[in-house]
């Protein structure tokens, strides 16, 4: 594209923060979005722009992939685990491939991240909110990449392993990638691998500095017993580990209780997974800031009971769409994952499944002054699906198919 500013028409635009619009189009002006609206109107009100004219298809926001984790992504998922939750976590480093035919952990990391972008920008993704416990090579690569990027730090450690907690977490709080397209984000793994205080820690420094906060939560049934008791499958890996000790705080209660007491609802904290929420958990979520992120394939392979993801949203409670890592998923395709709701939910408006991938996920990674909507002001990210029919946005879940088009920043990468 030239420094002209751009007219994109099609069919069809979906701006997401009001239903699609037919014969409309898009004005991308240094790699901002100027205006939105009937093509004619804006060709006549933007004489000097270069044209281009998409036809039978609909433009939409960049989308958004709110939960992944792109170090793991040279991992294959293969067949559901037989061991557990908790034995699957333990082997994540061997299926990364680290150590294997003499291959560095940053050989890996290197390699799954490119495998990453590569994924997000064939799928239309353009902005991640990604965790990372190897920031240190991660943000550099990210920095770099055609991206928009919430690189959540991630902290973990307690009982004898504490100290590995604090390393970690001055890890997650370096700042010195950060850029315009990379924020930098923190969070406490998840309760069976971090303690309350070092929670607390975490939320207050995120109150302090700004910065987005996320954590797994309720993501098994073991945690609950594991909070409880410091019983069950979680206590067992912390053995086999030779890093257990006692004392370390427990707490009686579900995790959405634990995390609303320490103050992660009342913040607006990206709570990943949230496979496991009864009523009264339910109720706190409603009355509370955070958002949930539901990862529909990987919630699949573990084999949970049905998400409350509807029942969430009409509660009022932000709930976006994240694809978790290729370690659980089979790739990162956010639409794939729409497509799983379509068909677990058929009454669902296609225009609710996508929100869930734009708006809802932007705002679910802190982002959402910035990308989710196609509105003046924001970044020009932007993806075309070729379409038919008067239902642009369901025919794209009806069927398998890739973006025609991708542009970052106005551009195509």
């Amino acid at each position: 594209m030239s420094d002209r500013p751009t007219i994109i028409a099609a069919d069809w635009v979906a701006p997401m923060d009001r239903p699609p619009l037919r014969g409309a189009a898009v004005v991308v002006a240094r790699g901002r979005i100027a205006d939105v609206g009937d093509a004619r109107e804006m060709s006549r009100a933007y004489r000097d722009a270069d044209p281009v004219d998409l036809g039978r298809a609909v433009v939409l926001p960049g989308l958004v992939n709110a939960h992944t984790h792109l170090e793991l992504s040279t991992c294959c998922c293969g067949d559901p685990p037989t061991g557990g939750f908790a034995d699957w976590i333990a082997g994540l480093r061997a299926r990364m491939g680290v150590d294997e035919n003499g291959r560095t952990l940053e050989q890996v990391v290197t390699d799954a991240v490119a495998i990453g972008v590569e994924q997000c920008r064939r799928f239309g993704v353009t902005t991640v909110g990604d965790i990372t416990q190897q920031g240190h090579l991660t943000r550099p690569l990210l920095r770099d990449a055609q991206l928009r990027c919430v690189s959540y730090g991630e902290a973990l450690g307690l009982a004898l392993h504490r100290p590995r907690y604090e390393e970690l977490l001055a890890r997650a709080l370096d700042d010195s990638q950060a850029s315009e397209t990379l924020r930098i984000g923190l969070t406490p793994h998840a309760p069976y691998t971090v303690d309350l205080d070092g929670y607390r820690q975490c939320l207050e420094i995120a109150r302090q500095r700004n910065l987005p906060l996320a954590t797994h939560l309720a993501e098994t049934p073991d945690e609950a017993e594991f909070l409880r008791h410091h019983t069950g499958p979680f206590r067992q890996i912390w053995e086999r580990l030779g890093r257990w000790a006692e004392p370390v705080p427990t707490f009686d209660g579900e995790p959405l209780h634990f995390a609303h007491a320490i103050g992660l609802l009342e913040h607006p904290t990206l709570l990943a997974h949230v496979n496991y929420c009864d009523d009264a958990g339910l109720a706190l979520l409603a009355g509370g800031r955070a958002s949930v992120v539901y990862c529909p394939r990987t919630h699949a392979y573990f084999g949970h009971p049905p998400h409350r993801w509807g029942e969430m949203l009409a509660r009022g409670i932000n709930v976006a769409i994240g694809t978790d890592s290729c370690a659980s998923s089979p790739d990162l395709n956010v639409v794939e994952e729409l497509r799983v709701l379509r068909r677990a939910a058929p009454d669902v408006p296609a225009q609710g499944l996508w929100e869930m991938i734009t708006v809802r996920a932007a705002r679910a990674v802190a982002l959402d002054g910035h990308v989710g909507t196609l509105a003046r002001g924001k970044r020009a990210d932007l993806v075309a699906f070729a379409v038919d029919g008067d239902d642009p946005l369901e025919s794209i879940l009806r069927e398998p198919r890739l973006p025609a088009h991708v542009w970052f920043d106005g551009r195509a990468p």
